[in-house]
């Protein structure tokens, strides 16, 4: 599918589907509580159709994949930060079956130490809150390949810190491969973190971990699932706060953040609130923002979701009123840059497409690479070209190639 509509907006490619699976509009606007009216609307780039609760249903009719209408999985650019050796390196990597007990890594390699291989992660995961991601992407299978060695070789608590290691090398992998929307990689990334941090029996990677595992059921539009593990999440640490660290309080206030975005793309309002109210009660105990476990985890991501979610939701107030006065400044790139994303949607769909251009603008300047490879983004920049009366301007013809959604 990669490369076939991509410069089609999410709307063209439902019409490109359903004329695909021999459906009139007037039977797949039915399957899903729709009139005809609205999908036409819909596939000529009249309505917005950026919720991904209404996409995920018109995937589901189609019998498609989410990523199919969102145009993912997009292809990694080739860059100085990247090489030319991406995805399909780190696809390599995950499916080593060297990897796999009792093979081990299958080398006589010295194996890192503890020290290098903690500086290593920490270094990968700075890179990926600076929204490198060609550059993590390149060096992700050399890393796990090291901290795979290190796993095997080492032993007693060496080992174990080892293991821990591993699996946020792995829950990087997913993290990362989630964002290039490799959603079914992802979930084997994040399969292969618990798989090696279980015999440590660390709740707080492990917690770390449950919530790439929940960015993979988000990808794949699985929000129930999404949401029922962010019950089963926190019930597992929760035995574990009453001496919580600020690190596994981190962790367990941003189990419920993703669940509130599972929520809220499931409907489901009142959920959504509660897990907010418990992410908002965990930044309380926190204190301040802060960057744990490199959750960028506080007062402020909490904010930053109550946008998100009521975006989802269809409460497009809230979003326009509280977006704009979020101060992301102090958070990581990926974080400022997913946040104006949300805002820029909110003023496209208040008609303040001028508003919107200058964000989505402003934040690829910082982040060209998470900008490139959100749908979000992608999807704005093609419609404001579809809706244009006139010629479009230059800047947003040439906004719009960088995007790649514009030949």
């Amino acid at each position: 599918m990669r490369g076939t509509t991509t410069t089609l907006t999410i709307g063209e490619r439902v019409a490109w589907y359903r004329r695909r699976r021999g459906l009139s509009q007037e039977v797949l606007a039915g399957l899903i509580g729709r009139t005809a009216d609205w999908l036409g609307k819909v596939e000529n780039n009249r309505i917005d159709l950026d919720r991904l609760s209404v996409i995920k249903s018109l995937a589901e009719a189609l019998d498609i994949s989410l990523g199919d209408l969102l145009g993912e999985p997009s292809l990694l650019d080739w860059t100085t930060d990247s090489g030319t050796h991406t995805v399909p390196a780190l696809r390599a990597a995950l499916m080593n079956y060297r990897a796999l007990a009792p093979f081990g890594a299958g080398t006589d390699a010295e194996p890192p130490s503890i020290a290098v291989l903690r500086k290593e992660v920490g270094a990968l995961w700075d890179a990926y809150q600076d929204s490198r991601f060609g550059y993590v992407t390149s060096r992700l299978p050399d890393l796990l390949h090291r901290a795979q060695l290190a796993a095997d070789h080492h032993d007693g608590n060496d080992q174990d810190h080892a293991r821990r290691l591993l699996g946020l090398a792995y829950q990087l992998a997913a993290t990362q491969l989630t964002k290039l929307g490799e959603s079914d990689l992802a979930w084997i990334a994040a399969d292969r973190g618990l798989s090696a941090v279980r015999p440590t029996g660390d709740p707080l990677i492990t917690g770390s971990l449950f919530r790439s595992v929940g960015h993979a059921l988000h990808a794949t539009g699985r929000y129930t699932d999404a949401v029922r593990l962010t019950e089963d999440a926190a019930g597992y640490l929760e035995p574990h706060l009453s001496q919580a660290t600020p690190a596994l309080l981190s962790v367990y206030g941003t189990l419920f953040l993703s669940g509130s975005m599972a929520a809220a793309r499931a409907n489901d309002a009142g959920t959504t609130r509660t897990f907010l109210t418990a992410a908002d009660q965990a930044a309380s105990k926190l204190g301040a923002d802060a960057n744990h476990l490199w959750t960028a985890f506080g007062p402020t991501n909490v904010a930053i979701h109550r946008v998100a979610t009521a975006a989802e939701l269809g409460d497009l107030q809230v979003a326009i009123d509280l977006g704009p006065r979020v101060d992301t400044t102090g958070l990581p790139m990926e974080r400022r840059v997913r946040h104006a994303l949300e805002v820029a949607r909110a003023y496209s769909t208040w008609n303040r497409v001028d508003d919107a251009q200058s964000i989505l603008l402003d934040a690829e300047q910082i982040a060209p690479e998470q900008v490139r490879h959100h749908f979000l983004s992608r999807q704005l920049a093609l419609t404001w070209v579809r809706r244009q009366r006139g010629k479009p301007s230059a800047e947003l013809v040439s906004l719009a190639r960088r995007l790649k959604v514009l030949d």
